[in-house]
């Protein structure tokens, strides 16, 4: 699930499922067109033939490819993701270099907002020598800071610039009125990746906590704080956070749209937590019109509320002044970057080496200018042929959906209505959008980094907020056109695949059906049903949340994705830990559900043609399950795997592949296995939803 169509990391309560990690080894030229030639990519070549692919499929499909490609120090993990990321960031990477170069261009032009915004970032020199003195005026705001609303004030102007401090707020679609947009404020202002971080007592959590407090005081020495005086500012900041990750919600929790959805009036919000004062604070943060708010955890808030009575303003002040370091630590000094990276990159992901400066800057660029940089990278890697292919597989994808909706023998007859139609309404949007974002009110130079940063942020929150009053932007993607994901979001009703995902060899217009339909098929799949998965079907065909499933259909479907949550429970992944069924089941199922889909849009493609021909030896149907097991390919460092496990609602790549696979009678016949196979599951232990 993508947090947040803002690039701080907001919670949005109305979820976004994105496929996340999914890509397949670039085999395209940046410098060339990728539509010309069919990908010769030898699918062979990454096998382990000596591994039975009734025992591990996922060993059987990658084993030479997971020898030979140990993971880079710069990365946590190594996946196909990554190789195809690496494409599209080489293609960026000449842009942006040339944009830079080009010193003359048209003041407001998106070359010289690109390049500038590149040119800042690569200065390296100007950074070294500007340390955080950029951030002089932020910190005298915070020092400025005598009674509780100035808390409140401060901490919602640094929001706006992209600081996570004490909750999060955004305008979005009301959950259960997808024609508005509905102003709602969730739980954060914490520095570890989720709340249980806090009070786990196995001994990786207790030494995470304690390299994050070691963190904490390293950085308020960076600010000039001595030793001593940085030891108590750590602590109390530490006191707050777990204060406030007591409150909120965990993972699983946050999976229920109901539990996060409490729309109530301003003057409603204002009894429940009279200190944040939320008239003042919209004024501060920027926004106006407010009438109602979605109040996501009230619990959190009131939480908040008693701690701000209770705690010493200069707390506070100690709060705010670490989470603005921390927020922006990452765009100022090397000193401050290595040491934002020694926790961040190497405490909580086990990465060796910091990525090189025009890696970083190129995704800054992308995740703050990303339908500017987006627009020049279309032009070069991604051509209509391409476009036009997508989206008639997608339509494939669709009647394949149906056909199995109606043929199903759980489902009633009035539910299969509404699903349909459900199905029918749903907004396809590929590559890139019709209508780009208008940046003319962005002003982006050559001066210090942090402050195009802050710019960029600021800029798109309050493009977020001026939303609030009118009517819903359905144009409007929640990804740049580069990033290599796709997803599906309920409110809208839509299906969304971003160009970045669209290439060779993992989609080739030109190549071989069924390693096509085992690999972007199965992605058009795993996003259309999420539409129908544990969250995305308590949405009708208008985005709304509703309850639209008879009660005897909504009993059948639960217990069906109970088997998965109790399979993927029993998967340990690393050490002692497993996987959590009920935090990742809607991936689970949409996995197993695109895989169906797929397969079924795959036979029909097939009919009145010849027999496939064999390739390297085989069928079919086999590369179309080793296009789907080729995709999760994966390398991980085990403190990577650890954070995916407590926070991911994606199973780890091995499992998204053995999982799914075992259940379908499909791949059992594709490749001759019995039952008793490892790969097998049948009787009550298969899983069958689509």
């Amino acid at each position: 699930m993508k947090s947040s169509k803002l690039s701080k990391g907001l919670l949005v309560i109305t979820p976004i499922f994105a496929l996340a990690l999914w890509a397949f080894t670039p085999a395209n030229d940046p410098k060339k067109s990728n539509m010309k030639e069919t990908s010769s990519n030898d699918f062979t070549a990454l096998m382990d033939k000596s591994v039975a692919p009734g025992t591990d499929f996922f060993q059987y499909a990658n084993g030479t490819w997971i020898k030979n490609n140990p993971i880079p120090a710069t990365e946590s993990n190594w996946t196909a993701f990554n190789e195809i990321r690496d494409f599209n960031r080489n293609v960026l990477r000449q842009i942006l270099e040339k944009a830079a170069a080009t010193k003359n261009a048209p003041k407001g032009s998106n070359i010289q907002k690109i390049g500038d915004y590149f040119a800042s970032g690569m200065d390296s020199a100007a950074i070294e020598k500007a340390g955080f003195t950029p951030l002089k005026p932020e910190f005298n705001a915070i020092n400025s800071i005598n009674t509780i609303p100035d808390v409140i004030r401060v901490a919602a102007q640094l929001q706006k610039k992209g600081v996570n401090a004490l909750f999060s707020f955004y305008v979005d679609q009301d959950a259960k009125n997808s024609s508005q947009y509905l102003a709602s404020a969730g739980q954060g202002g914490l520095g570890l990746p989720d709340r249980d971080y806090y009070f786990k007592d196995d001994p990786k959590a207790k030494n995470i906590r304690s390299e994050y407090v070691k963190h904490m005081e390293n950085m308020f020495v960076l600010l000039g704080d001595t030793p001593a005086e940085a030891t108590k500012e750590a602590a109390t900041v530490m006191e707050i956070e777990t204060a406030l990750a007591n409150a909120s919600l965990n993972r699983v929790q946050m999976r229920d749209p109901y539990a996060v959805y409490h729309k109530m009036t301003v003057a409603e919000a204002n009894t429940d937590a009279p200190n944040i004062g939320w008239e003042a604070y919209f004024k501060a943060i920027g926004i106006s019109g407010v009438k109602d708010i979605n109040i996501g955890m009230p619990e959190f808030f009131k939480q908040l509320n008693s701690q701000l009575s209770t705690r010493a303003i200069a707390d506070w002040k100690t709060y705010l002044r670490f989470r603005l370091i921390s927020s922006s630590a990452s765009m100022l000094s090397s000193n401050f970057v290595n040491e934002n990276f020694h926790f961040y990159g190497t405490v909580m992901s086990g990465t060796k080496t910091l990525e090189p400066r025009w890696k970083r800057i190129q995704g800054s660029t992308d995740a703050n200018l990303g339908e500017l940089l987006g627009q020049e990278y279309v032009k070069v890697a991604f051509k209509p042929e391409a476009k036009a292919k997508a989206k008639d597989m997608v339509n494939n994808l669709m009647a394949a959906l149906k056909q199995r909706i109606l043929a199903l023998d759980w489902m009633s007859q009035a539910t299969k209505e509404q699903a349909i139609h459900k199905l029918s309404t749903i907004m396809v949007k590929i590559g890139y959008p019709d209508k780009w974002r208008d940046y003319s009110a962005l002003s982006i130079d050559r001066g210090p980094f942090v402050l195009n940063e802050m710019r960029a942020t600021e800029f798109e929150y309050q493009r977020n907020f001026d939303k609030l009053g009118k009517p819903i932007d359905r144009t409007e993607w929640g990804m740049t056109p580069s990033t290599v994901n796709a997803y599906y979001n309920p409110a809208n009703n839509e299906i969304v695949f971003p160009a970045g995902i669209l290439q060779k060899p993992f989609f080739d217009p030109y190549g071989d059906d069924a390693m096509n339909y085992g690999s972007i098929g199965a992605v058009i799949g795993h996003e259309l049903t999420h539409g129908f998965d544990d969250e995305g079907r308590q949405f009708d065909a208008d985005g709304n949340l509703k309850d639209w499933w008879t009660k005897e259909d909504a009993e059948k479907f639960d217990q069906r994705t109970g088997i998965v949550v109790k399979q993927f429970n029993g998967y340990a992944a690393l050490d002692t830990m497993h996987i959590n069924g009920k935090l990742t089941l809607g991936e689970n199922i949409a996995d197993l559900g695109g895989l169906t889909i797929a397969y079924q849009a795959y036979m029909n493609s097939l009919k009145g043609k010849p027999a496939p021909k064999l390739i390297k030896g085989f069928t079919g149907d086999q590369r179309f399950f080793l296009a789907w097991a080729q995709g999760w390919r994966c390398n991980y460092r085990p403190e990577a795997l650890s954070r995916q496990l407590l926070t991911n609602p994606h199973s780890p790549g091995k499992f998204r592949v053995i999982g799914p696979l075992s259940n379908m009678p499909e791949f059992k016949k594709a490749f001759g296995l019995k039952d008793g196979d490892p790969m097998v599951r049948s009787g009550a232990d298969q899983a069958k939803i689509w």
